[in-house]
């Protein structure tokens, strides 16, 4: 059998359909030719509209009326580049990032808020909003007589000068022809030599409309089009995957830690309790009873260790009492003594109680094996919508957050809350670890003091 010969992928925007030899066979001509003649009617009613509302807002802000109006003429780029995104498909389906799947990118923020209210201020604040009038204005008063010259020299005069013998045969009464009205024509061959020139302008002209809609069509991608705003959403939807992230971080480790808890946990209990009983039966003094007593101890070694292992993966008292309680029992099982003061309206997002508890474990612990302090404190409260929490100590000084100390990784965590970790630790003390998470209580009880935890 012949080798098969490989089909190309057919073209995906008009600057790939011009290479193509089919061009003139294909709809492209056609589509740029739909392209041209849309923005056509859509910039000169475009025209009509700008005019209208701001001569109308203009004369009626006098008495306050207008006022609306000015507002939906500095919005009128919205709908304008929505609009335009949707035509840029009949010139480039899918090979752009601004017309690719099924509805178009736009570069506007997500009001932080509900409302009417909220949208409008958001919408006024951002650049692309004005940008996207800009464009529109443009549009209106030069782009649009751009694309019907095009179409007029490209399309409608090659197709006149075509139509030449009809013309002789209707207008001219079969005696003359006016070509363009800038020469007559009075012989019938020089009728169809002069058609024949028409057809020929008309495929030069088809490939005119094809560069002008895809001039045109690139025009508008870098007018409306904002890489910024692309990149505004990549950077939203990174942080949006990280807090995800996080939150599936969180709660694989509270499955670790209540199936420790719940299962290995109590079978180490079960069986420190079981070698317990034995001992008690077994003869005093002889190889059995050391043996069950050596097993003993590794048994009640390992529940220790295990129990300490479920508190750094996830502090039960933290899922089920908060913070406040996690962190005194933090400071409680501390080598230092700490003094513990928070404030907190209630529950916290889990999330934010999760770091800030691991922040004030690390911190704390870094406290112990390298400052050489007698004391330290654990303050923070909830104010102005952020958990603000402060661990310090009156050791020695000199920490750094990069230097082994753990914080590094707590910092990356923190950031992700959208919160901020900061360290001073002058020579000398006093070290003060400081760290903001904005968020907002789940439930609001009232205020926790703790007092000074040994």
């Amino acid at each position: 059998m012949p080798p098969r010969t490989p089909r190309t992928a057919p073209p995906r925007t008009v600057w790939q359909a011009l290479a193509d030899p089919r061009y003139l066979l294909s709809a492209w001509p056609w589509r740029a030719v739909g392209y041209l003649l849309s923005g056509v009617l859509v910039g000169a009613a475009l025209l009509v509209a700008l005019v209208l509302l701001a001569a109308l807002g203009g004369v009626l802000a006098v008495v306050g009326v207008g006022l609306p109006l000015l507002v939906a003429l500095a919005l009128a780029g919205i709908p304008v580049a929505r609009l335009e995104r949707r035509r840029l498909r009949m010139v480039g389906a899918g090979a752009d990032p601004v017309v690719a799947g099924a509805d178009p990118v736009v570069a506007h923020r997500v009001p932080d808020a509900g409302g009417p209210w909220a949208w409008l201020r958001t919408r006024l604040r951002a650049r692309a909003t004005w940008r996207e009038l800009g464009y529109a204005v443009l549009f209106a008063g030069l782009l649009w007589p751009v694309d019907a010259l095009v179409v007029t020299v490209a399309l409608l005069c090659p197709a006149a000068v075509a139509a030449t013998p009809l013309l002789m045969a209707t207008a001219g009464g079969g005696r003359e022809a006016k070509v363009l009205k800038l020469w007559t024509v009075t012989t019938w061959p020089a009728a169809f030599a002069v058609a024949v020139l028409g057809l020929v302008l008309l495929c030069a002209g088809a490939y005119l409309l094809g560069v002008g809609a895809g001039a045109r069509a690139a025009l508008t991608r870098a007018l409306i089009a904002s890489r910024e705003g692309e990149l505004d959403e990549r950077v939203v939807e990174l942080t949006r995957s990280r807090v995800r992230l996080v939150d599936a971080f969180e709660a694989e480790r509270r499955r670790i830690e209540r199936d420790l808890h719940d299962g290995a946990q109590q079978r180490l209990v079960a069986l420190t309790m079981t070698l317990g009983l034995a001992r008690l039966d077994a003869p005093p003094g002889g190889p059995l009873a050391e043996r069950l007593t050596k097993a003993h101890q590794e048994a009640t070694a390992a529940l220790a260790e295990l129990r300490e292992l479920i508190q750094g993966i996830h502090p039960k008292v933290l899922t089920d009492y908060g913070l406040t309680a996690a962190v005194a029992d933090a400071a409680d099982r501390s080598a230092v003594p700490v003094d513990v003061t928070l404030e907190l309206p209630g529950r916290l997002p889990e999330a934010v109680e999760s770091a800030a508890y691991f922040v004030v474990s690390e911190a704390l612990a870094n406290v112990a094996r390298h400052s050489g302090a007698s004391r330290a404190r654990v303050s923070g409260e909830h104010r102005g919508g952020r958990l603000v929490l402060s661990v310090s100590d009156d050791g020695r000084g000199g920490a750094r957050a990069g230097a082994g100390s753990g914080l590094t990784g707590l910092a990356d965590r923190v950031s992700v809350l959208d919160g901020r970790l900061s360290l001073a630790s002058p020579a000398g003390g006093p070290t003060v670890l400081r760290v903001e998470i904005p968020c907002q209580p789940r439930s609001v009880t009232a205020g926790t003091s703790g007092g000074p935890v040994a």
